[in-house]
């Protein structure tokens, strides 16, 4: 019986597959061009297509995992189902008004498109009090005759979002039973039971993200299950959520929300994996694409999850998914001088076409990925063919205007964006409390690595961790990642008030939920474990903090000290006289699967005895310096080198400045050690 485990993961230009024998672990790679046209199957001809190119039977697969971005572009490209909302008379406008917060932080313009129009937001009569008690019955004659022009209007999902209905879901309940009577489909979510949170507007605008995404990811998923099966392969196709976990495709509709995020979130497991395997478990992920760059925090080889992200301006999403941070700076990211005379960076891209000038696809705007081979950091061999029209371009659009010579004007470009992407990582790090000096810089991506040694001596990093397979690492995510279940419920009570039997039987049965739908996946676990927290506030606050709880019945003096401890150890300040106020019960139930065998993902048979280079070319370090070509297959696992160098392979170059010292360990991962003044 074969123990093969594949890991698909669609990024906006390539597809990556990566294929693991757990048992013996070896490794099978393969990369083709993302699909996008629905008439010939969409992401999932690009799938097909890699698990193709791999050569290997799918009948002898025993897990495919599948990063998808079939929400996130749905939800920022706003091409969703036809969706209606019923919700609390007076209520239909929380969708818009949201948080009196606007777009850009100076002038009264800015554009922001709800995800359901007004016209398809429709009142019903009924209301709850915050504490659950019913001021209004549902009027269920007005229900039944919204539900029914909503479906006339040609509605294909529905939301039914009433106030309150967190503290009791009675009225919610009721509805989408009269609604599925008339509903001609499955699309019904009701806003408390995706999401127990006390925020209207949050809970709301999850709901309906949810809806309007539900036919569209269940479409598609069937529809690439169905093709698996057809072509030999017998077991079910789990899906990356945006947590770090994987859901069957068979569930993954019905939370369909919770897989927004699922590529950014594959690329932190793999990072999790990773650092664990090589003992670097605190880890500052570094993820740049062509687009932009994703970064996050991990902390004692845990993945941060967080229940507020906002996907884009006012559309928080309000699932636990792993909090990354992005930044509009890719290798495709256009540079530009404004009005000001100022340098810009991003975020608008070139895309993958055009793209850059350097791809020779008819691209006229300078980007990052430009300016790196004007500086000798990729191979003009690859990418060069229309260097003079570049350096052209450069000069006449940024050298002249900024007084700057072609080559420092490109090495200007690279220190804006390298400004740019400093400044994400200070926010998942210093931020937060966490100082960046007692991390690791984990780069992967396309072009993180060229950056990497770069940031970390801006940022004080002592060491980068370039992986075996950088532009890979998404979908090795996949095949890493656990089985995860998150549950949110609001109490939103003060702490010396709460009832602690209820906080006891609320943790109790988050548990017993989430361990039955472990279990019910039917995977290979090594065990089943829970991670168990609160997010409380002082009195009066609008932010929360999450505190971690020792047990699923802890004292009402347990969350006190905890939160002071916490509350101390972000702000270093203590606020004794404050009443704290205890708002929601977290739990996570993860199951583990045998950890991988990451050894190979370099094929040892590739490696020389000794580091030798391929060629040198000149690089641009404050002025040119011959810099020794490497291949990165070649290297030996007992590598030491001294920069500058430059590492190629099939899926990412890595820049090593001067003064750096790069080692590699037992999976062949790179270690850079960086030199600090």
């Amino acid at each position: 019986m074969t123990h093969l485990v594949a890991g698909a993961d669609v990024g906006g230009t390539f597809t990556d597959l990566v294929i693991l024998d757990p048992a013996t672990g070896e490794v099978r790679l393969a990369k083709t061009p993302t699909t996008h046209n629905p008439k010939t199957g969409g992401q999932a001809e690009g799938v097909l297509a890699a698990l193709s190119k791999s050569g290997t039977p799918l009948c002898d697969l025993a897990l495919i995992v599948h990063g998808t971005t079939t929400t996130t572009n749905a939800v920022l490209e706003r091409k969703l189902a036809r969706t209606g909302l019923i919700t609390t008379m007076g209520f239909r406008d929380v969708l818009e008004l949201g948080r009196r917060t606007r777009p850009n932080a100076y002038g009264m313009t800015g554009e922001f498109i709800p995800i359901i129009p007004r016209d398809l937001r429709l009142e019903v009569t009924e209301r709850m009090d915050a504490k659950g008690r019913i001021l209004t019955p549902l009027d269920e004659d007005e229900l039944r005759r919204n539900v029914t022009k909503l479906a006339k209007m040609g509605c294909e999902s529905l939301v039914i979002h009433f106030l309150h209905a967190y503290a009791n879901p009675m009225h919610e309940l009721l509805a989408a039973q009269i609604a599925g009577e008339i509903w001609s489909t499955q699309y019904i979510t009701c806003g408390h039971a995706l999401l127990s949170e006390s925020r209207e507007y949050e809970r709301g605008v999850t709901a309906a993200v949810n809806a309007s995404v539900q036919p569209l990811l269940e479409r598609y998923v069937q529809s690439l299950a169905t093709a698996l099966r057809a072509k030999g392969y017998r077991h079910d196709l789990l899906v990356m959520n945006g947590n770090g976990g994987m859901v069957p495709a068979s569930q993954v509709s019905a939370e369909a929300v919770k897989t927004v995020m699922s590529g950014p979130a594959s690329g932190v497991m793999a990072a999790v994996a990773t650092g664990r395997r090589a003992g670097i478990p605190n880890l500052i992920t570094y993820d740049m694409g062509g687009t932009s760059t994703d970064v996050a925090l991990i902390k004692n080889a845990s993945a941060p999850v967080s229940n507020e992200i906002e996907l884009e301006y006012a559309m928080p999403i309000h699932v636990p998914m792993v909090d990354v941070r992005t930044v509009g700076a890719g290798g495709g990211s256009i540079a530009r001088v404004d009005a000001g005379g100022m340098l810009r960076v991003g975020p608008r891209s070139a895309g993958s076409s055009p793209g850059p000038i350097c791809y020779g696809n008819g691209g006229t705007e300078p980007t990052i990925s430009d300016a790196n081979l004007l500086l000798g950091r990729l191979p003009a061999a690859r990418f060069g063919e229309n260097q003079a029209q570049l350096s052209a371009i450069f000069e006449t659009k940024i050298g002249k205007p900024l007084g700057l010579s072609v080559q420092a004007a490109a090495e200007a470009v690279i220190r804006i964006a390298n400004t740019h992407m400093a400044g994400a990582i200070r926010m998942v790090s210093l931020s937060l409390g966490a100082d960046p000096r007692d991390f690791a810089l984990f780069a992967f991506g396309g072009a993180g690595p060229l950056h990497a040694t770069a940031l970390a001596a801006e940022l004080g990093i002592p060491r980068v961790l370039v992986p075996a397979r950088p532009g890979m690492s998404n979908a090795l995510g996949c095949v890493v990642a656990d089985l995860r279940h998150d549950a949110v419920r609001t109490l939103s009570r003060p702490l010396d008030g709460v009832d602690m039997t209820k906080v006891h039987a609320v943790l109790a049965d988050q548990i017993t939920q989430g361990t039955d739908r472990i279990k019910a996946a039917g995977i290979e676990l090594t065990k089943i474990r829970t991670e168990l927290s609160a997010d409380m506030q002082f009195i009066g606050q609008t932010h929360l903090l999450r505190v971690p709880l020792p047990n699923a019945a802890p004292t009402r003096e347990e969350l006190q000290q905890r939160f002071e401890a916490a509350y101390h150890a972000r702000f270093r300040v203590n606020l004794p006289t404050i009443r704290a106020n205890l708002v929601n019960l977290n739990t996570s139930v993860i199951g583990e699967r045998p950890q991988m065998d990451l050894s190979r993902l370099i094929d040892p048979s590739e490696r020389l005895a000794k580091a030798t280079p391929r060629t040198t070319r000149p690089v641009w370090f404050n002025g040119w310096v011959e810099t020794p070509v490497y291949w990165r297959d070649h290297l030996p696992l007992d590598l030491t080198l001294r920069g500058p160098a430059l590492i190629e392979q099939m899926d990412c170059t890595t820049l090593i400045h001067p003064g750096c010292t790069v080692t590699s360990d037992a999976d062949g991962n790179l270690i850079i050690e960086v030199p600090h003044a």
